[in-house]
């Protein structure tokens, strides 16, 4: 059995290690940042000591060849956390540097800039930190986005000039988490590379509407391996994620000239070794790609979906990844299906639906193979900020699983039903 360190684990990720309990020894360092009381530790969160801890308690046991790996598909801190400590103990890891590098929003542009132009967009950094007033004469609309952050956080397309200043003011509580959390990114960076602008900047962009889609892969050793193409189906008049669909309808060789796209990028950026997710749009009417972000890690809420239909324990492949193993020896499971989802419900505003209770749930698993559903609670507060920088409160995520893409929607329709929710498809 090896042992692992995983950081920032929850969720999903904690899930899939229950799952490979029987394989792996997993140990675990870090906070959710979402979840009171635990996201309080942001009050004293120093990453770099925080890595200089975990290092003398582990490196020991990494030197008895106890310790195996550390782990972390988290986006905010976790990602990089791992790749300083597996670097710093001798473990396998994925490039600091290179992890900066595709986090900073700028940064990404303007590697995109020189190995990919045809896939960029026009980008420009808000001359303006967090909390000032932006400045006039911009061109709209235009979209922003935080030049580091997660689950499109004060991603949006902005029309006018008012509309930018309501979208960037932040009362001092706001500013204040914001800046905790861009903290333990900053530190790193700027001793890792030279940042144009800090993590406290937004980024400007070309506004865009195309379909949008999520390439998955991997780099062992510095060559690139893709698991697959998944469709990002948006709430309609929005940029919200509706449902994620595996498999994807973006014909072949589209995917294909995608795949070349991140591979010259991830080359430029130094990104060696480790789990991506790119999203990218693609215009059917113009046959343009244009990538809207890397994120330089595992994106587990749809691991399940590549297992379910192609038979690839996407959790146990990254565990053999840093384990200094190829993923690629990892022997497949019979596919299970042949459409599968995972389904994100949201609020725009309106009520909120009651949590379904636990009869509805056990119901639910067992008239479903495999369905399972995350309910989120948030106070009255936090989903009041979640309606500012998200448009919308997140309050389930449903994946599933059926034989068609028909025939999945249906079990959908039945679910939500059962539950009392209205049904997303």
């Amino acid at each position: 059995m090896r042992r692992v360190l995983s950081l920032f684990s929850y969720d999903w990720d904690q899930s899939a290690q229950s799952r490979l309990a029987a394989q792996y020894q997993f140990e675990h360092a870090g906070f959710d940042i979402f979840s009171f009381p635990s996201s309080a530790q942001l009050l004293w969160f120093d990453v770099e000591r925080w890595i200089e801890r975990l290092e003398r308690k582990y490196r020991g046991a990494v030197a008895a060849g106890e310790l195996q790996a550390v782990v972390s598909h988290n986006e905010q801190f976790g990602a990089l956390a791992a790749a300083m400590l597996g670097e710093r103990l001798g473990l396998a890891h994925s490039p600091p540097k290179a992890i900066v590098q595709i986090q900073h929003k700028l940064l990404l542009r303007q590697i995109i800039e020189r190995v990919a132009p045809q896939a960029n967009v026009k980008f420009a950094p808000l001359e303006c930190e967090y909390g000032d007033l932006p400045p006039q004469g911009l061109d709209y609309p235009l979209f922003i986005k935080p030049m580091k952050a997660a689950f499109s956080v004060l991603a949006r397309r902005i029309e006018s000039y008012e509309e930018l200043v309501a979208h960037t003011r932040f009362g001092f509580f706001e500013q204040w988490i914001i800046r905790r959390l861009t903290r333990p990114f900053n530190d790193v960076a700027r001793r890792l590379v030279d940042m144009p602008v800090d993590a406290d900047h937004m980024i400007i962009e070309e506004p865009i509407r195309a379909a949008q889609f999520n390439l998955d892969g991997y780099m062992h050793h510095g060559q690139m391996r893709v698991l697959g193409v998944i469709d990002e189906v948006m709430y309609p008049g929005t940029q919200a994620f509706l449902r994620f669909a595996y498999p994807s309808k973006l014909p072949a060789d589209i995917q294909t000239r995608a795949a070349g796209i991140v591979q010259d990028v991830l080359a430029a950026a130094g990104f060696t070794h480790g789990f991506f997710n790119l999203e990218f749009f693609y215009d059917e009417a113009t046959d343009r790609l244009s990538i809207i972000e890397i994120n330089p890690r595992l994106a587990s809420q749809l691991a399940d979906l590549y297992y379910w239909v192609d038979g690839l324990d996407v959790h146990a492949m990254a565990l053999a990844l840093f384990c200094g193993d190829d993923p690629a020896d990892l022997p497949r499971a019979p596919s299970r299906a042949g459409a599968a989802a995972s389904f994100v419900f949201r609020s725009f505003g309106e009520a909120v639906p009651p949590r379904a209770d636990a009869d509805a749930v056990q119901w639910m698993q067992s008239t479903f193979a495999d369905a399972r559903v995350l309910q989120f609670q948030k106070a009255h507060n936090n989903i009041e900020r979640d309606m500012k920088w998200l448009g919308s409160f997140r309050y389930a995520v449903m994946d599933m699983h059926g034989p068609d893409e028909s025939a999945l929607h249906a079990q959908l329709a039945e679910v939500c039903a059962r539950f009392g929710w209205p049904c997303v498809i």
